[in-house]
């Protein structure tokens, strides 16, 4: 009985890093993945503090399902996640102001994120504290691995740096578009168009 709760827990946990990534499967949240991966730094930050709110949020659903009444869940749950937003936005403020302001209001807008009402709604109130952090944890790291790999392509394509340090030789012109607005979906097509290759030749392998 262990060895099985121990496999459906990890099954739980690898869903959101690939096969239900929120971004490059279910489409989720991309107006942060295009608007704050301009710099890998801005993206790790949001994808961050996004798994903390669902992580956080999560267990305190979970633990609350059986008292909140089904008529108010869905304030209940916003209520919920407003506050663990509002702890995330004073702490990325006290850390760093500069990435604050970077962020701007996308660290706010995490509270009408589909993600974390999706995962509330639909995980976390129907399902154990342990399961609901579990799969939060998964589905945040997925979309902070999803994030940092758009932030990554655009920082050193578009500036020719990393996390604020050159990498680039001192010849390379950068291309200016990839920290533009569509810089972002000119990167985000390219790994959506790489995901759905992986998914199809998996499916062909289990098929033959």
């Amino acid at each position: 009985m262990s060895e099985e709760r121990e496999a459906l827990t990890m099954d739980t946990f690898t869903q959101g890093l690939w096969k239900d990534n929120p971004v490059f499967v279910m489409m989720l949240g991309l107006c942060p993945a295009l608007a704050v991966t301009n710099t890998a730094a801005n993206a790790l930050a949001m994808g961050l503090a996004t798994t903390f709110v669902l992580i956080c949020s999560g267990l305190l659903v979970s633990l609350l399902r059986k008292v909140i009444p089904k008529q108010v869940r869905i304030a209940s749950y916003i209520i919920i996640i407003a506050t663990f937003v509002t702890m995330a936005d004073y702490g990325i403020k006290a850390i760093s102001l500069d990435l604050y302001k970077a962020l701007g209001a996308f660290i706010q807008l995490i509270v009408v994120n589909c993600i974390i009402l999706g995962r509330a709604e639909a995980y976390a109130s129907k399902n154990t504290p342990l399961r609901a952090v579990v799969n939060g944890t998964g589905m945040g790291l997925g979309f902070t691995i999803a994030l940092l790999s758009m932030g990554i392509i655009r920082e050193v394509l578009g500036s020719g740096t990393l996390f604020g340090a050159q990498v680039m030789p001192d010849r390379f012109q950068p291309w200016s578009i990839f920290v533009l607005p569509p810089g972002g979906f000119f990167v985000l097509a390219g790994w959506l168009m790489l995901f759905s290759w992986l998914r199809q030749r998996n499916t062909k392998q289990e098929v033959a």
